[in-house]
């Protein structure tokens, strides 16, 4: 494993590097969650678990969830040793009202029920827990990647705001995340996932992308090979200042993700 300053832990021997998309997103979770009393935290899909990591090192002790075999293997190979996380393959039963924080970050899109999975997340929740939540922006920029992925949807602001006020959350803070970098890179992004999907549904059709959306957390193929130039001190400066900037423009509609942290009513 390297940890890196800037990207955090990541695990090449396992395939698994972060991607920028993450590395943006990392660092506004981080940022958001850093005035916060620690706690007890879940998150939900944590998928390699490079974000546990992170958590434990600030404080919070840790649950997580993940469905996928591939990514749960990845997870608990980034938090082997650590006493303050623990990864599981489902939702506890024995968790209603046990945490002070739920994290749900690139989840929802992937549950085609999304209302239900929000109330079950809020039942996860002690009174006046809060909730972090992010998920892809616009439906108008859906694409190949959504698909390979496995998604049911991508969200509007508004749209968003009204699933989580009707399933018991006031918001406290939203913004959209990601301008400038992962605009300009989600067009790559989609033209390098087209002929995979393609094969997908031409080998296995509609029933295949269970498993893109299996390894979509932690697939890095692309990623891994970048990496290096990522990570060298060019690479972190550039990633540093795409970091700054997406702050500025965090108040628009203009990235293509969306942030959340709610509070439970």
């Amino acid at each position: 494993m390297i940890k890196h300053p800037v990207y955090g832990i990541s695990a090449p021997e396992k395939g698994w590097v972060p991607a920028p998309r993450y590395v943006l997103r990392r660092n506004r979770v981080l940022k958001l969650l850093e005035p916060l009393s620690r706690g007890r935290l879940l998150e939900i899909g944590c998928g390699a678990g490079a974000l546990l990591y992170d958590l434990s090192s600030m404080g919070f002790l840790i649950e997580a969830v993940e469905t996928s075999s591939i990514a749960r293997d990845i997870a608990s190979y980034i938090n082997r040793g650590n006493r303050r996380v623990a990864v599981h393959r489902n939702i506890k039963n024995n968790w209603k009202g046990a945490f002070d924080y739920v994290l749900a970050l690139e989840v929802l899109e992937h549950i085609e029920d999304d209302v239900s999975a929000l109330r079950e997340w809020w039942n996860c929740l002690k009174f006046c827990g809060h909730m972090l939540l992010s998920v892809p922006a616009h439906p108008e920029r859906w694409n190949a990647s959504d698909e390979w992925g496995g998604h049911f949807r991508r969200y509007e602001r508004t749209g968003l705001r009204e699933i989580l006020e009707q399933t018991g959350f006031d918001i406290v803070h939203m913004e959209c995340y990601g301008f400038p970098l992962a605009n300009l890179i989600e067009p790559f992004r989609a033209l390098y996932r087209a002929p995979q999907l393609k094969q997908l549904l031409s080998s296995q059709g509609r029933h295949g992308q269970r498993a893109y959306s299996d390894i979509s957390g932690v697939e890095r193929s692309l990623e891994k090979r970048l990496y290096p130039l990522q990570a060298n001190w060019l690479g972190t400066k550039v990633m540093q200042f795409f970091c700054y900037l997406q702050v500025i423009f965090s108040d628009t509609d203009w990235g293509n993700g969306f942030l959340a942290l709610c509070k439970k009513r």
